[in-house]
């Protein structure tokens, strides 16, 4: 490695390859404020979310659309967007997709090395990771809703499910479930 040569990381590569989607201009300056602040072992699911967001804004006729933050929250994966300008209902909806599948692929994830984890609490601090990578309590899940995503929405001035599924990670896709065979009430 030559002396102008620099040690970058995943992180700084990924906001290079895309930086239509990261970078802002913020007082004559650019910015990535989306700089993803995670652990290696979720680098995988970041670049396969990013690479399906970047596909799917490329693919709209119009508009443009920006990363605000990527973060670790509560254990799992938060990837929160700063503006969506003038895209498509089908394309919002395929990165809303995309979203979905990687916080859902992090909450089974450890956020360390990337193998199959579980959510752990130590101290009221919640992260997801393997047995190996662990500390604390294992937080409990109710057995048969490992997995399970629930998306309530306020409608005719009632919060409803507007989809229950299960997250297979084999196959990084989600399964519809009934909320009445998971025992879960409106």
């Amino acid at each position: 490695m030559s002396a102008n040569q620099t040690n970058r990381t995943w992180q700084a590569d990924l906001v290079a390859r895309y930086p239509d989607i990261f970078n802002q201009e913020f007082e004559g300056r650019v910015t990535a404020p989306g700089y993803p602040s995670v652990g290696d072992g979720w680098r995988d699911l970041i670049e396969t979310v990013i690479g399906r967001i970047a596909r799917a804004v490329a693919a709209a006729p119009t508009g443009s659309l920006k990363i605000g933050q990527i973060k670790e929250k509560f254990g799992a994966l938060r990837l929160y967007l700063d503006n969506n300008n003038g895209l498509p209902a089908a394309t919002c909806a395929a990165i809303d997709e995309a979203i979905c599948l990687a916080e859902a692929r992090s909450a089974c994830t450890c956020e360390q090395c990337g193998e199959p984890g579980r959510l752990y609490d130590k101290g009221g601090y919640a992260f997801t990771a393997c047995d190996q990578h662990a500390q604390g309590k294992v937080v409990p899940v109710r057995p048969g809703r490992e997995n399970v995503h629930i998306v309530r929405r306020l409608q005719d001035g009632k919060l409803s499910i507007v989809s229950c599924r299960r997250y297979i990670r084999e196959i990084d896709s989600f399964v519809d479930v009934s909320p009445s065979e998971l025992d879960i009430k409106e």
